[in-house]
């Protein structure tokens, strides 16, 4: 009996939730395999800049000659700022080469990563932070306002290829939730910049895209006027003094 009150509970919870409209979920990568393309085949030839080849020649400094392949993770976010924002196969091969490995083994750690992505992004890739305090804080309608202003569905590019929205777990910043990030390819990887936007509402981050588009640079940080980083707004309550040292120690002898 009691077991038949549990599935019975547990359906009419499912059906709850089924009624609650809310935006699809996918894979922050969109793209965990592949598919030759003709902007996307191992045929096609890909190789660093003269500039970023100092760079990796920078980033293998870094460890020793025996463990090259410790660079793999550095050496794809370079390749992904050089590309515009992505990483085609061919560009992922190119990586393997460098550090003297199986490209499967790169493959990998390419698939692995939701900071990596397997397929275009815009200029302006505009991530929102899904997990729990975002959520519960309003990230789901900050996605909605975005994707509604812009045409587009998650992961899709706007006509004009200037913007894309993705998903990204924990941003680390819960207590300026909600967020998004926007990481910033429309200069390649000498520009290349990727700022925190915190305490956002669904009419900030539509604000922050237009400024964006006119090619200002939006205050990065908290979106909150009231507060200062990650302090409380209207300021301090508490702490607001030097505290008082432990009675039972002599900080002066330390």
């Amino acid at each position: 009996m009691f077991a038949r009150l549990a599935n019975q509970r547990l359906l009419e919870i499912r059906q709850a939730f089924r009624r609650i409209p809310q935006t699809s979920r996918s894979f922050s990568t969109a793209l965990n395999y592949h598919i030759d393309t003709p902007d996307n085949n191992p045929d096609l030839l890909w190789e660093f800049s003269d500039a970023n080849k100092e760079k990796v020649k920078e980033i293998l400094s870094h460890y020793p000659s025996n463990y090259k392949q410790s660079a793999v993770i550095p050496l794809l976010d370079l390749a992904q700022q050089q590309h515009g924002g992505w990483l085609p196969v061919s560009a992922m091969n190119a990586v393997a080469k460098v550090i003297e490995v199986a490209p499967i083994r790169v493959y990998e750690v390419a698939t692995f990563y939701s900071m990596f992505n397997r397929s275009k992004v815009g200029k302006y890739h505009l991530l929102v932070c899904g997990t729990t305090p975002c959520m519960i804080r309003g990230s789901r309608e900050i996605e909605d306002a975005l994707l509604k202003h812009l045409g587009v569905k998650r992961n899709e590019v706007t006509k004009d290829g200037m913007f894309s929205v993705g998903e990204m777990e924990c941003m680390g910043c819960c207590v300026n939730a909600p967020m998004i990030t926007v990481a910033d390819y429309s200069t390649g990887s000498e520009g290349y910049t990727y700022n925190y936007f915190e305490d956002a509402t669904p009419k900030r981050v539509v604000e922050i895209v237009e400024m964006l588009r006119r090619g200002e640079k939006p205050p990065r940080g908290t979106q909150n006027p009231g507060r200062i980083n990650c302090g409380p707004e209207g300021g301090n309550t508490t702490l607001s003094g030097d505290p008082k040292p432990p009675p039972c120690r002599d900080l002066d002898a330390c």
